[in-house]
């Protein structure tokens, strides 16, 4: 047993003594005393442009305002929604779908339309897909940073 643990002993002071001389790119220079780093310069491209991407992404990057968006389908029948929403994105991909439940039915809306004459334009291109009527319906919209900034109504969420 004690045997054992000298062995695990010499064991261990060995292994530290062999990690301690491995080469590090971290290098100390003689006259400074600073630490030398070097970094691939597409690094902080990588960063800059995950940057860029969150802050187009990202929730709070939207701004709330007041504007339209196209009623589709109210139905209690949730697959009847579902291809509603199926058939907006088929057809029109570009088009956000909102889809929510409201005891007992399913409401579908799509678009976020800061004029009215943009909302009137899609709703007669949805009309032909959809025969029973589709509504403009005034509402808070979600709009990109730049776009829309002059006259612009701002709401809280």
């Amino acid at each position: 047993m004690r045997y054992m643990k000298m062995i695990s002993f010499i064991a261990v002071i060995l292994f530290a003594a062999t990690s301690h001389a491995q080469d590090t790119t971290w290098k100390k220079t003689a006259d400074t005393n600073a630490i030398v780093v070097h970094k691939d310069p597409r690094l902080d491209l990588l960063v800059k442009k995950q940057v860029q991407i969150n802050e187009e992404t990202s929730r709070d990057a939207r701004r709330i305002v007041k504007g339209f968006r196209l009623m589709i389908i109210t139905t209690n029948n949730r697959d009847e929604a579902m291809a509603a929403k199926t058939k907006v994105y088929t057809y029109f991909p570009e088009l956000k779908a909102y889809m929510w439940h409201q005891s007992p039915y399913y409401k579908l809306k799509v678009g976020n339309f800061k004029e009215r004459k943009e909302a009137e334009a899609y709703q007669k291109k949805l009309n032909i897909y959809f025969p029973k009527g589709v509504f403009i319906m005034p509402d808070k919209v979600e709009v990109k940073p730049g776009k829309y900034e002059e006259n612009e109504m701002e709401m809280t969420p």
